[in-house]
Formats: structure tokens, C-alpha cells, sequence
């Protein structure tokens, strides 16, 4: 696949995962203050490639995604990534669940603290009330 087919896919998939929800800045600025042309590499590796494969649906690769971030206990990159996780339609009480699941194997520490996360981003979006009225 050519370079500009790659970009365009980025940006797609980015938009899809990052372009609504709470308001953060991606990781991606960051880089492209250090290393401009290496943060497009990454970029368009992550966003690009690794994605926008088919293996896994985007709902799933967030939710996993969500999973790793929370068991890292990386809350600020678990914040981008639960929005993009509801931006593309994951299941909120599924997203709950995953956090749920780290208590055998992380602990409860990590558990809180992603609920936290979770809670202040539905908060954000303005989705928090209807979530914890759901059973």
C-alpha cells in the first residue's frame, strides 16, 4: 500500500476513534513536538495499520486496548482510549465489565482507578446519568 493510501487510512480511523467525545489531546502531539517525521511513522503504523486490520472489529481492539491501559494503570492514555472505545460503539456495561475483570489479576487498586477514569469521561460526554441508571 502506498504512503498517501496509508494517511488516509489514519486519518479515518483516527477521526472514527478520536474525532468526538471529551475533549484531550492525543498522545500524537506530543511526539510530533520531539520527532515530527517519527511520530507520523507511529502514527500511521498504529492508526493506520495495526487499526484498521479486520481481524478485529475497532469496538474490540478498544476494549482490549482499555483492558491493557487499565491493568498499566495509564490513566491519562486510558481516558483517549475509553472515549474512542464509545465513540466506536463499544457496550458501556461491557467496557464496565472489562474494568471489573482486572480484580483477579491487578487487583482492586486498578479496578478504582479505572472506574474512576471511566466515570469522569461518561461525566464529560454527558452520558453518566443514563449509565447509572441501567442495571
Amino acid at each position: 500500500m502506498d504512503s498517501d493510501a496509508i494517511k488516509k487510512r489514519t486519518q479515518e480511523t483516527a477521526k472514527k476513534l478520536f474525532g468526538k467525545g471529551i475533549k484531550m489531546d492525543p498522545p500524537y502531539l506530543t511526539w510530533k513536538e520531539f520527532d515530527r517525521d517519527l511520530a507520523n511513522d507511529l502514527s500511521m503504523f498504529i492508526t493506520g495499520n495495526l487499526y484498521s486490520r479486520t481481524v478485529l472489529t475497532l469496538p474490540e481492539r478498544q476494549m482490549v486496548a482499555c483492558a491493557m491501559l487499565a491493568a498499566l494503570g495509564a490513566q491519562e492514555e486510558l481516558r483517549l482510549h475509553v472515549n474512542a472505545a464509545l465513540n466506536v460503539g463499544c457496550d458501556p456495561r461491557k467496557l464496565a465489565e472489562v474494568f471489573f475483570q482486572l480484580a483477579p489479576y491487578g487487583g482492586m487498586p486498578l479496578v478504582n482507578k479505572a472506574l474512576e477514569v471511566y466515570r469522569d469521561v461518561l461525566k464529560e460526554r454527558g452520558e453518566w446519568e443514563a449509565f447509572k441508571g441501567t442495571p
